[in-house]
């Protein structure tokens, strides 16, 4: 069975009283996204037919990114060198990669992230309690988009929703994070979990 997955990552930061109650800028959150270096979080992810999948999300920017999901799955997907690769665990078959570059992951995992950038946000408002973006690649929109949903005092990134090319969404949810911490950049090595799965 083909591993359907999303990407997820997390994290908090204090901004001054003043702008809790109101629509967060692309400035300000282009700032946050860059002042995350390296994240580790719980998520739970809700696939296109409804199914659950729960797990842990490592993060190290720019470029890096681990995906470690909860049995039944036995799925890990990684993100590093510029490449995706899917491996499960049910399957004696080489992972699935793909280019970063066809995620709208990769506009998070740049190493500098700038939503002001002409044509990579579609959508920017708040409903009363979050800044919601929809952000695209500018120079590829046909691999989809993703939305971000940010809540405030302390700014965090609550749910990532990521829809792709053919219109399929898949929804992360975030859950308990640090970030800040060391990470080992083998954990994150595609050629090192090819390794260990033979």
């Amino acid at each position: 069975m083909k591993l359907k997955f999303a990407f997820a990552l997390t994290a908090s930061i204090i901004l001054p009283s003043s702008v809790m109650a109101e629509k967060l800028s692309l400035t300000e959150l282009s700032g946050f996204l860059n002042d995350m270096k390296t994240i580790s979080s719980d998520f739970t992810q809700i696939s296109e037919d409804g199914s659950v999948q729960t797990g842990r999300l490592l993060i190290k920017r720019p470029g890096k990114m681990r995906f470690e999901y909860n049995p039944p799955e036995k799925a890990v997907v990684l993100a590093s060198n510029n490449a995706v690769a899917i491996f499960d665990g049910r399957s004696n078959m080489p992972p699935e990669t793909y280019p970063l570059r066809r995620t709208p992951l990769s506009i998070i995992l740049a190493r500098t992230v700038n939503l002001s950038a002409a044509n990579m946000v579609v959508g920017h408002e708040y409903d009363g309690t979050a800044t919601i973006i929809t952000a695209q690649d500018p120079k590829s929109p046909e691999h989809g988009y993703i939305q971000l949903k940010f809540t405030a005092d302390p700014v965090e990134l609550r749910q990532w929703v990521i829809t792709d090319g053919a219109g399929s969404r898949t929804t992360v949810i975030l859950g308990a994070s640090r970030r800040n911490i060391e990470l080992s950049n083998s954990i994150f090595s595609i050629e090192r979990q090819t390794g260990l799965d033979n």
